[in-house]
């Protein structure tokens, strides 16, 4: 299914103008600052990055927390959070 483009009217794009205009919190771009625009891929950096490791998890484990969805490492850094608030580490 092809969309079509409905062009605003001379009138329309007036308005629109005008609010833009109206608008205390925006203003148009002049050429030199749209040409220092660059695209924003993907989430922010985070301060605290997780960390990339290798886990071995029994079957029924692994089986448990993926069968509740996506996800699933989020809930086992959780989990593991969780039992270090009662556990003492050396």
């Amino acid at each position: 299914m092809r969309h079509k483009l409905i062009r605003p009217t001379e009138t329309e794009e007036a308005a629109i103008n005008a609010g833009i205009a109206a608008d205390s919190d925006t203003y148009e771009l002049t050429p030199a600052e749209f040409r220092q625009l660059r695209p924003v891929r993907g989430r922010p950096r985070s301060d605290a990055p997780k960390q990339r490791i290798t886990i071995r998890l029994s079957p029924e484990v692994l089986a448990k927390f993926k069968a509740a969805g996506k996800g699933w490492q989020t809930r086992v850094d959780l989990a593991l959070r969780d039992w270090l608030k009662t556990h003492r580490v050396r």
